[in-house]
């Protein structure tokens, strides 16, 4: 089984994995994936808070996968060990979590994803950079040379796209209010470049589906 849903913003919106709001997991096994569509925050000062919620989250019956967003230490993030993970490789935070790297491809349950992390806050002008925002929450140059690599590999075809931003069109619909910028005009040009099924995204805290293959997750947990 493999569940997609929105951003954690651990602590604040951990709890959608409680058995009470996710009774789903007590049938599930740590062959079953929850994906996170970006914001995880589990990674970021090493308090005893954040150990407690990932030692919960390592507690859990299935194995949680995460794409970055832009409110992510990504010094640590990006400092964490690799691993091999689904043909892709990833950052493991611990024993069954996982930080699906942008640009990477993974075989999940014989489906081929194609995942994306970042975002820019919009909030960064209240923030300190190396505290509590980090510039790398927006792609560089061999990020995107790297997706459009793996793209091109695997012949512009995929069965699910998962970003934290949206396209440019797709933002305009949901978040209009909300800049445009490289990353967004980078994920509207692979919007109309690539095959794929459903595209899973996070960042605006909404629950919605936008025509038939765009759908915002935040508080919802959707079985593929």
């Amino acid at each position: 089984m493999i569940y997609i849903t929105g951003d954690t913003h651990i602590p604040v919106d951990i709890q959608k994995f409680s058995s009470k709001r996710f009774p789903q997991q007590k049938e599930m096994t740590k062959s079953d994936y929850v994906i996170i569509c970006g914001d995880f925050g589990g990674v970021w000062d090493g308090s005893n808070e954040e150990k407690y919620w990932i030692d919960w989250l390592k507690s859990k019956s299935f194995t949680t996968l995460f794409i970055d967003g832009n409110h992510e230490n990504f010094e640590k993030l990006n400092s964490l060990p690799e691993a091999e993970f689904g043909g892709g490789i990833v950052h493991k935070v611990d024993d069954g979590i996982y930080h699906l790297i942008r640009g990477e491809v993974y075989i999940i349950d014989d489906k081929k994803f194609f995942v994306f992390g970042g975002a820019s806050s919009h909030d960064k002008e209240n923030r300190t950079e190396g505290k509590n925002w980090w510039k790398e929450e927006m792609p560089n140059v061999q990020e995107y040379n790297h997706a459009e690599n793996n793209i091109k590999k695997n012949n512009f075809h995929f069965d699910y796209v998962i970003t934290h931003s949206a396209p440019t069109s797709i933002q305009a619909e949901i978040a209009p209010t909300y800049e445009i910028n490289g990353l967004t005009e980078f994920l509207e040009k692979i919007k109309t470049g690539i095959s794929y099924k459903k595209w899973f995204f996070g960042h605006y805290h909404k629950d919605l589906e936008l025509g038939e293959k765009f759908i915002a997750v935040f508080d919802s947990i959707i079985k593929l």
